[in-house]
């Protein structure tokens, strides 16, 4: 494929992700070569038809007529585009994964992931993304929201867990969910899983 066709192909599909989105590079290996696309998105970026976030990492530029600016791409996106540039398998911790199971209101300052990569932190407009190394098993072969509840669990730590905790992740998941998360997390820590029993 010409490199003008290239071009064109990858614009068009960006285009088409529409703007505010974010893509790695990953994203259209299917119609070229890595080389290629790479260099074609550092042409992109070049001509301003697209932005960097981090190395690797692009968003298609979005204007707010109401905000009369440009509006960012969420972190969340930028954190998963991160994720997926190097083939990582990630969930939200701490206080992210606290606050989306409905077991904290506190608005993490920054967003903290655990990941089956090296540590790595990274600095995004006016947050901060921190990937920790975790256990395979708390990732591997899990769906999101068990992940998430794993985590949150382990963030409120063993033996201090109440019943109020219990019900509240019981409304985070539907009973589908329930039954995928007491299957898949029976590698995880035993405490966590004793409780992820009672769902």
């Amino acid at each position: 494929m010409k490199n003008t066709s290239i071009s064109a192909t990858i614009k068009n599909k960006i285009k088409a992700l529409g703007r505010g989105k974010v893509f790695v590079a990953a994203d259209f290996f299917g119609f070229a070569g890595k080389d290629a696309v790479r260099q074609t998105l550092c042409r992109l970026e070049s001509s301003n038809y697209i932005k960097r976030i981090v190395r690797g990492v692009y968003y298609k530029p979005r204007y707010s007529r109401l905000l009369k600016e440009e509006v960012k791409p969420s972190p969340e996106l930028v954190a998963s585009a991160i994720a997926r540039n190097f083939g990582w398998s990630i969930a939200p911790s701490g206080i992210m994964a606290l606050n989306m199971t409905g077991l904290s209101t506190q608005v993490p300052a920054e967003l903290s992931y655990v990941s089956d990569c090296v540590q790595k932190t990274y600095h995004y407009d006016n947050f901060t993304i921190k990937f920790k190394k975790t256990s395979a098993r708390d990732l591997s072969h899990i769906s999101k929201k068990t992940a998430i509840v794993i985590q949150a669990l382990k963030s409120i730590g063993k033996g201090k867990v109440t019943q109020s905790d219990i019900n509240k992740i019981k409304r985070y998941l539907s009973p589908e969910e329930k039954r995928k998360a007491i299957k898949e997390a029976q590698y995880t820590t035993s405490w966590i899983y004793g409780i992820i029993q009672t769902l």
